[in-house]
């Protein structure tokens, strides 16, 4: 009797160890622990530093400034002998200290200065950005994880229909084998028997590596230890849907993270120019200055004592002209914006063919599994009978191994179908932007 492998993934889910995880526990786990969604949160948290770093710009600015100054050689001048009684001669003198010593502090205040208003609105507006980027990679790992997720469940069920041939042929090959025996059936009808068995089992050792690998691709997408044992839950309805009324291309643009991201970014290139022309505008700020000076001979000698010093004052810096550098670089702003436009236009296009192309496939493999379903109980049936028929002796070997073989191609051909559906599924939630339903 022919050995009938098991691999690992046909074990039972209460083993140690093992995890039976739905689609949504998958898509759970993976937007808790990828490391692209977790970078994007980090993002976020950056966009809320930067509006923080922004409003700091308008914000007092306290500084505190101190040095001592050593003269080895103090500087000279020359001063005209005619100051002290001895005209036509020139007089080096030396003036000050061997030491100097300050210590001030400053105090400035931003009073007026346009880009600080245009940068706290981009500050804002980045944060959006960082926010829809989050969204975006939740939803590229969403998409990721269900098309592993089902492909990996197209394998197991395979396995399943792979198994249950290989079954029938292994009870086959043990009825035939006592025949044989009895001399009731030649040694060729058998060795043919064997031969199908073995081919049967190299394909199920080949979906065992499969499986095996694409369970892989989706601890990775999961970022689970590679270690952890899993297994998936047949569960046909957690994407299930009824084909609804196709929406319009612009209805699903306007649904997707993508085209909130190209107006962010647009809106985020027209804070970009407003910024530069606010550099035609004026700055005015103000501004104080408190401390303390000395000179003396010796640093520590007390003999002469620290003098105050303040100050306080309004600073205006007037632009007058920069050899049209903005003018060139609002221009080139300008274009950016434009070739935003052409983004938004080529999403709209792209999101056309996607809705159209996804509904399509889902008619189609709503009505090829219909087909297949059908083709399945036809060939179940005729093999059925192929096999009642060789038990009383009326049929061949050969029809039973054809009927046998035609059932199995039923079944993965309605398997096939079924994955290309729950693909197409995905496509079309991916096409209306509604793939975070997934998630709810």
């Amino acid at each position: 009797m022919a050995l009938i492998m098991r691999p690992a993934f046909a074990q039972e889910p209460a083993a140690t160890g093992l995890k039976e995880l739905t689609l949504e526990e998958c898509i759970e786990y993976a937007l808790g622990n990828n490391q692209d969604v977790r970078k994007a949160a980090y993002d976020e948290q950056i966009g809320t530093q930067q509006i923080r770093e922004a409003r700091s710009q308008g914000l007092p600015q306290l500084n505190a400034t101190g040095g001592v100054d050593y003269y080895p050689a103090l500087p000279t001048q020359i001063l005209p002998g005619a100051l002290a009684g001895q005209p036509g001669q020139d007089i080096p003198v030396r003036f000050g200290k061997d030491y100097n010593a300050s210590g001030n502090v400053r105090l400035t205040q931003l009073l007026f200065n346009q880009s600080y208003f245009v940068g706290l609105k981009a500050a804002k507006t980045t944060q959006d950005l960082y926010r829809i980027r989050t969204e975006m990679a939740q939803e590229d790992l969403i998409y990721n994880i269900g098309t592993a997720y089902y492909q990996t469940l197209q394998t197991k069920q395979q396995f399943e229909n792979l198994q249950a041939n290989l079954d029938r042929l292994a009870e086959l090959e043990r009825i035939m084998q006592l025949q044989y025996k009895n001399d009731l059936v030649p040694k060729v009808e058998l060795n043919r028997v064997k031969v199908n068995t073995t081919n049967l089992q190299n394909q199920l050792q080949t979906l065992t590596t499969t499986f095996e690998q694409q369970k892989n691709v989706l601890k990775f997408f999961m970022n689970m230890p590679l270690d952890q044992d899993i297994a998936l839950s047949d569960a046909s309805d957690e994407l299930d849907m009824t084909v609804t009324e196709a929406i319009t291309a612009e209805q699903a643009v306007a649904q997707k993270a993508q085209y909130e991201l190209l107006n962010t970014q647009k809106q985020l290139q027209s804070y970009s120019i407003k910024n530069i022309q606010a550099g035609y505008y004026p700055t005015l700020s103000a501004y104080g200055q408190y401390g303390y000076n000395t000179q003396r001979d010796e640093l520590f000698s007390s003999s002469v004592p620290w003098f105050k010093t303040s100050v306080v004052g309004l600073q205006i810096n007037i632009p007058i002209f920069d050899g049209f550098k903005k003018d060139a670089q609002v221009k080139q702003g300008q274009l950016e914006m434009k070739k935003i436009d052409e983004d938004l236009s080529k999403l709209e296009t792209n999101t056309a063919v996607e809705l159209t192309n996804a509904y399509a496939q889902l008619q189609n493999s709503q009505t090829s599994i219909s087909v297949q379903e059908k083709n399945v109980d036809l060939a179940q049936e005729v093999y059925n009978t192929t096999n009642d028929r060789y038990k009383e002796g009326i049929s061949p070997l050969t029809d039973l191994l054809d009927a046998e073989v035609s059932l199995r191609e039923a079944k993965t051909n309605l398997n096939n179908e079924k994955l290309k559906y729950k693909i197409a599924q995905l496509n079309y939630l991916k096409a209306r932007g509604e793939l975070e339903t997934l998630n709810k």
